[in-house]
């Protein structure tokens, strides 16, 4: 379990993050939302070690800045939005390298049969099978958020920490790598948490959602029983409700 207590986050001195107190059982599938700044990322970095807090951030009772890095990187793995290369791997060479963790654990470290099988099926997930020979830097921004999504994929980490998954996919990758996810935590305890703009696709990922505004928990839990057009009005100051009704009737719509 994550469990966040009273915490209090940011940068520069300045908090982003107000006394938040929040929780995320093993298994299933987690959605952060509300509008941009709100402090979502913020969260995620607090997760997953790479920011200091005050307060308490527990892995399984465990307070996280206690924890080493070999430790944690064991547990979880985070995907952020902004990637810079800085060595001209390929893409399978990229996704390869997600395995070190399980290689450098046997003699000489080389992939076995099994991490060759983990990375096929990372790059057959992200839609890369076909580019695997390519090279980072000449990847498109799509196609470098993919292969670094099936890095991610390729630890297999109990928990992924995912901020903005999709960005620079189209529809159809992105439906795909949602029911992917989704099919992915189901699996042995895992657990995702993705912060997404998209309402619609965050519900496709999981209706156990958490809505912040302004570095503050507004509400967690199941989508339906926390979620009204008042409430949805005052997170992203819209009404969201009749926004996505009437999307829905431009498709009811006969041509």
């Amino acid at each position: 379990m994550l469990e966040l207590k009273n915490v209090c986050a940011g940068y520069g001195g300045a908090d982003v993050l107000h006394h938040i107190s929040c929780s995320f059982s093993e298994g299933g599938s987690y959605c952060l939302l509300g509008p941009n700044g709100c402090g979502k990322t913020t969260l995620l970095r607090v997760l997953s070690g790479l920011l200091p807090y005050r307060g308490h951030a527990l892995l399984d009772g465990i307070e996280i800045a206690g924890l080493r890095r070999k430790q944690l990187a064991s547990r979880m793995a985070m995907l952020s939005q902004i990637h810079v290369v800085q060595f001209p791997y390929t893409v399978y060479d990229t996704v390869l390298l997600g395995r070190y963790r399980h290689m450098r654990e046997r003699w000489f470290g080389r992939p076995s049969l099994a991490d060759k099988e983990v990375v096929e099926r990372c790059l057959e997930v992200a839609g890369l099978s076909d580019l695997r020979h390519r090279m980072l830097n000449e990847l498109s921004g799509g196609q470098l958020q993919r292969a670094f999504l099936a890095h991610t994929l390729a630890q297999e980490p109990d928990i992924i920490l995912l901020d903005e998954p999709t960005n620079h996919l189209d529809i159809r990758q992105q439906v795909e790598l949602i029911d992917y996810l989704n099919m992915w935590s189901s699996e042995n305890g895992h657990t995702v948490i993705g912060v997404l703009h998209d309402v619609n696709l965050a519900l496709r990922l999981s209706r156990r959602v958490l809505f912040m505004r302004e570095g503050c928990v507004l509400r967690q839990g199941e989508f339906s029983q926390i979620a009204d057009d008042a409430f949805l009005q005052c997170v992203y100051d819209m009404n969201i409700g009749e926004y996505m009704r009437s999307s829905l009737q431009q498709w009811s719509i006969d041509p």
